[in-house]
């Protein structure tokens, strides 16, 4: 093995737990050594366990049946002292669960008409500045933005104009919210639609469409002015934007990299560092990337108006874990390098990935 060989980080999986259910996703528990596997039993009720890391194995706390099963969560709208989960459903449920008395909702309404695809949370956990809100994107075509201390109705809601066809959402995250007034949600559809909305304007700051279902999109950090995104694609594809300069007609400047042939289900950044990422992907692999800047992020075009310049992207290292597409992934906020990830083999995984300070 070359000298470079040596530092590269490792990807070992030694905590694996096998489930009797369809895992759709998984998160961290802030602050524990615990993680939430949310999913669908055969029955068609919707499950919710909570897992214990205790030596090398996972240690089964709680399980909750649902009467729907649960597509998707965030702990992002909610403080470090509460921890409460947000969760959407496949009746278009948005529900805020209290983990330690989870038999009621804390919060409860029906947002969409079908299925929620895709749930983030901004203002919780002391990341990002301004109000706790939580945004759904669903198949009915719309993304919406929820302030959990309002009742009942949404507070931004997206959705297709006049004579536009409804598209399913399959993907929604939060950025640009540094500061009170501030924020953007990115959505993905089924099309390759990509669509920014600046929540502060209440308008559509930018769309772009990279041709293929956009299954994951990810700022590399909620609380900070945007600085890039990644949009992941259902051909293997996936789409490093730099969101630091946007061009009047060519909008923001991409690199993009063919992974493989399968769907990229997912992308999550390293907490503890923003320019590494991870990708999830149906061959059930994960690869890990760093982005490189260029040496100049923007230039003027001809007529003098600045644009931006996409980096380069690097693989640091890959690793197949399953014969089924890893469909969900998330890195702890807390200790660097942990990571869990769930699969369609209905096993969950914690990871290790080594090396990461020599990056």
């Amino acid at each position: 093995m070359s000298a470079a060989g040596l530092e590269r980080p490792q990807l070992v999986a030694p905590v694996q737990q096998s489930l009797n259910y369809t895992l759709f996703d998984c998160k961290w528990v802030p602050r524990s050594a615990r993680i939430l596997c949310l999913g669908s039993a055969a029955r068609g009720t919707g499950v919710l366990q909570l897992y214990e890391l205790r030596g090398g194995r996972l240690a089964l706390l709680r399980e909750i049946v649902k009467p729907k099963p649960i597509k998707c969560g965030t702990f992002g709208a909610t403080s470090l002292q509460q921890r409460y989960l947000a969760t959407g459903d496949f009746d278009g449920n948005l529900n805020i669960w209290n983990l330690e008395a989870p038999e009621t909702p804390v919060y409860s309404v029906k947002g969409h008409k079908e299925i929620i695809n895709s749930i983030d949370g901004v203002g919780g956990l002391g990341i990002g500045e301004g109000a706790p809100e939580i945004v759904t994107g669903s198949r009915d075509g719309t993304v919406k933005v929820w302030d959990p201390r309002q009742k009942d109705t949404p507070v931004a809601n997206m959705e297709p104009v006049q004579g536009e066809s409804k598209r399913d959402c399959w993907a929604v995250a939060f950025g640009n919210a540094y500061n009170q007034e501030e924020r953007v949600v990115c959505a993905g559809y089924d099309n390759g639609d990509i669509k920014l909305f600046d929540l502060k304007a209440m308008s559509l700051r930018w769309e772009t469409s990279i041709k293929n279902g956009v299954c994951s999109v990810e700022f590399d950090r909620k609380d900070i002015s945007m600085n890039k995104l990644v949009a992941t694609s259902l051909e293997g594809k996936f789409h490093v934007f730099d969101m630091r300069t946007q061009h009047p007609t060519k909008g923001f400047a991409s690199v993009s990299e063919k992974v493989q042939k399968s769907t990229i289900w997912q992308v999550r950044h390293l907490p503890q560092n923003r320019d590494v990422f991870m990708t999830s992907g149906g061959a059930g692999s994960l690869h890990l990337w760093k982005y490189e800047y260029p040496a100049q992020r923007s230039k003027k075009d001809s007529e003098g108006a600045e644009m931006g310049v996409a980096g380069s992207v690097s693989l640091l290292q890959n690793v197949t874990l399953s014969t089924q597409p890893i469909s969900s992934l998330d890195w702890s906020p807390d200790k660097k390098g942990l990571c869990v990830c769930g699969a369609f083999d209905q096993t969950v995984r914690v990871l290790i990935v080594t090396k990461l300070n020599k990056i």
